[in-house]
C-alpha cells in the first residue's frame, strides 16, 4: 500500500515537473522568437528615424579646414580626424574651412570644457563675415560657459545681410553634460530651411518665407569654430566671470562634416554644379523632419528652452515674419521673451533622471535673472 502511495506521488511529481518544464520553455520558446522583434522595437522607438547623421561622410582637418587664430592652441590628432581648441590666459584659438559654401550641412561631434567654464564660450557657426563686412550672414551654435554641477546653456542665432539689428536668437539648456562625451552637433542650411541638430534630435527650424526677403543668409559661408573668453556677458549675463585657475579650457572636435558646393562668395551667379548639389541638399533625409523628430523636437522646446525672440514683444512689436506662435506656447513667457518665473520653477521641480522623449540626464538650471 505505502509502495503504491509512493510510486502515485512520484507520477504527480514528475506530471508537475514536465508541466512546469513546458511552460519555461514555452516562455523560452517567446524569447528566442520575440526578443528580436522587441530588441528591433525598441531601438527604433529609442533612435530617432533620421539615422543619416550617424553615417554622414567626414573629411580629416587638414584637407577641409585652417587655422584661424592662436595657432600655438590648436592642437591636432595623429590621425588628423580630431582638434583641441585651447584658452588659456594669453590667448583663445579658432579654425575655420578652407572653402566658402553656397548652402551646405556643416557637422562635428564637440565635447566642451569640463570643470568651471564661466565665461568661456565656445562657438560652432557658419559666417562670411570676413569677406561682406556690413551684410554678413550667419548662423550660430554658441556654448555659454558653465559653472560645475549646473546645466549648460547655449543659444543658436540667425543673421541675414547684416542684420544684427534684428538678433533672432533663443536659449537653450542643455539635457545633458556636454562635457563628459562627444555629442554631435549640426547645422543644415539650404535654399528653403534652417535646421539646428544635435544629435539626432533637430532643436530649430526656420523656413524661408518671401517676407524675410534678404534677412535670409544668401551668400556663400565658411564653418567655423572658436573658444574665447567672454566674462563680460556669457555666464549669466556676465555675473560670473573665467577663472584662468582652471585653465586650458579645452573644446575637442571630430569627426568633421563639410557637405556643399564650394563657391567663390564674390561671383554673381554660381555654376550649375552648385545648384545640382543644392538640390540634393533639400532632397537628402536630413533635411526633412519625421514625425518622431518633430515630437522630439516639440518636448525639447517645451522642456529646454528658457528665450525666445518671437515672444519677445519688447523687442519686436510685431514677431518677425519666421516666427510660428504658439499661443500656449506663448503663455508660458513674459514680454521679454524668457520664461516665467513659475515655468522656470516647475522645471526645475520636475527634474528626472532620464528625459523619456529624448532619452538623456536633465541637469538642474541655474538662473539667469
Amino acid at each position: 500500500m505505502h509502495g503504491v502511495s509512493r510510486q502515485n506521488s512520484l507520477i504527480r511529481t514528475q506530471k508537475t515537473f514536465d508541466h512546469s518544464y513546458q511552460r519555461q520553455m514555452d516562455k523560452f520558446h517567446f524569447l528566442c522568437t520575440k526578443l528580436p522583434f522587441l530588441i528591433l522595437l525598441f531601438l527604433h522607438l529609442l533612435c530617432p528615424a533620421n539615422a543619416a547623421l550617424n553615417n554622414i561622410a567626414t573629411v580629416p582637418f587638414g584637407k577641409g579646414f585652417s587655422p584661424l587664430w592662436g595657432e600655438p592652441n590648436i592642437k591636432r590628432s595623429a590621425d588628423d580626424k580630431t582638434v583641441q581648441l585651447h584658452l588659456n590666459q594669453y590667448t583663445g584659438s579658432g579654425f575655420k574651412s578652407s572653402d566658402l559654401y553656397s548652402h551646405g550641412f556643416f557637422s562635428a561631434k564637440m565635447k566642451l570644457p569640463s570643470d568651471y567654464t564661466a565665461g568661456v564660450v565656445v562657438a560652432f557657426y557658419t559666417t562670411n563675415g570676413d569677406v561682406f563686412k556690413r551684410t554678413h550672414d550667419e548662423l550660430d551654435f554658441e556654448f555659454l560657459g558653465n559653472i560645475r554641477g549646473k546645466a549648460w546653456r547655449f543659444q543658436t542665432n540667425m543673421y541675414g545681410n547684416g542684420s544684427t539689428s534684428r538678433g533672432r536668437e533663443e536659449r537653450y539648456y542643455l539635457w545633458f553634460d556636454p562635457s563628459r562625451e562627444f555629442h554631435r552637433y549640426s547645422i543644415l542650411w539650404t535654399t528653403k530651411k534652417i535646421i539646428f541638430y544635435i544629435d539626432n534630435v533637430p532643436i530649430r527650424e526656420m523656413i524661408r518665407n518671401q517676407e524675410m526677403g534678404a534677412d535670409y543668409p544668401s551668400k556663400p559661408m565658411a564653418l567655423y569654430a572658436t573658444i574665447w573668453d567672454a566674462s563680460d556677458w556669457a555666464t549669466s549675463g556676465g555675473r560670473y566671470k573665467t577663472n584662468y585657475k582652471y585653465a586650458p579650457f579645452i573644446a575637442e572636435f571630430t569627426d568633421l562634416a563639410l557637405h556643399g558646393c564650394a563657391a567663390d562668395p564674390l561671383e554673381e551667379i554660381f555654376s550649375s554644379s552648385c545648384t545640382e548639389q543644392d538640390d540634393q541638399l533639400d532632397s537628402a533625409s536630413y533635411a526633412s523632419i519625421s514625425p518622431k523628430q518633430r515630437m522630439a523636437m516639440k518636448n525639447f522646446r517645451h522642456k529646454h528652452m528658457y528665450y525666445s525672440y518671437c515672444y519677445d514683444t519688447l523687442r519686436y512689436s510685431v514677431p518677425p515674419p519666421e516666427c510660428l506662435i504658439d499661443p500656449s506656447e506663448k503663455l508660458r513667457f513674459k514680454e521679454t521673451g524668457r520664461l516665467k518665473f513659475e515655468e522656470r520653477h516647475r522645471h526645475r521641480r520636475s527634474k528626472r533622471s532620464r528625459s523619456q522623449d529624448i532619452g538623456a540626464r536633465n541637469y538642474g538650471n541655474q538662473d539667469e535673472d
